[in-house]
């Protein structure tokens, strides 16, 4: 298993962000995280990839903790905002990618990718639109070559073209090199096409986690588990 959790907790003072976060993913899986903004998806997400400490509960990414995973370059992340630096330029970006993952940085990869998406070497990140800039930071992430790739809801600010765009392109990225994928949404439509796991957190608790067997059916079994929870 890629990632496996077992009544994952996170508190802050005295509010519970999440309460039973019980999950095992397996290699290659592409996987939704989806509930309604609060619901918890964010604090798992930087559980899994070593931002947060837990309060309780074990997690184990790759086989071991996410602290070591992390050092060891095999997993990509990209925050919500997918963070880029805007005096920077896209070489730049790269260059500082190279330098951060020096054992499996694929500098062909990285650079075949920005051109493909039309990502000038000279361009300042502080310049470039918001889907650019979501795609300059998944190829960085890519171009590590993660064994596990993890979004924290890369498209919520993008027009529903361009999100279809970045999630087709990203699947395909992830597939092509092997890696398996946790993507967080908020929009359920966006599973059915992408994924092949799905997760569903509401009020901190995993509510589903489970293989998409019946894409066509998952937006009601998705709404069904929300409305239990409400």
């Amino acid at each position: 298993m890629i990632l496996e959790t077992e009544a994952l907790a996170k508190r802050y003072r005295r509010r519970w962000a999440l309460l039973d976060g019980t999950v095992s993913i397996p290699d290659g899986a592409i996987v939704g995280l989806v509930g309604p903004n609060g619901a918890g998806k964010s604090t798992f997400l930087q559980l899994i990839v070593g931002l947060l400490a837990p309060t309780g509960g074990t997690v184990r990414v790759l086989g071991g903790t996410p602290d070591a995973a992390m050092r060891s370059g095999r997993v990509g992340f990209v925050a919500q905002d997918a963070p880029t630096y805007a005096g920077l330029t896209v070489a730049d970006h790269l260059q500082l990618g190279a330098g951060l993952n020096p054992h499996r940085w694929d500098a062909a990869a990285a650079r075949e990718r920005t051109e493909r998406l039309g990502l000038a070497p000279g361009q300042r990140a502080g310049r470039l639109s918001g889907g650019q800039r979501a795609q300059l930071a998944l190829t960085i992430a890519l171009s590590k070559r993660p064994d596990l790739l993890v979004l924290d809801e890369p498209v919520a600010g993008l027009d529903p073209l361009a999100r279809r765009a970045f999630l087709d392109e990203t699947v395909a990225a992830a597939t092509d090199a092997g890696s398996a994928v946790v993507l967080s949404t908020h929009l359920v439509a966006d599973l059915a096409r992408t994924c092949t796991h799905v997760v569903v957190i509401a009020a901190g608790r995993v509510r589903l986690a489970e293989a998409i067997t019946d894409p066509a059916g998952l937006e009601r079994v998705v709404l069904d588990e929300l409305g239990r929870a409400a």
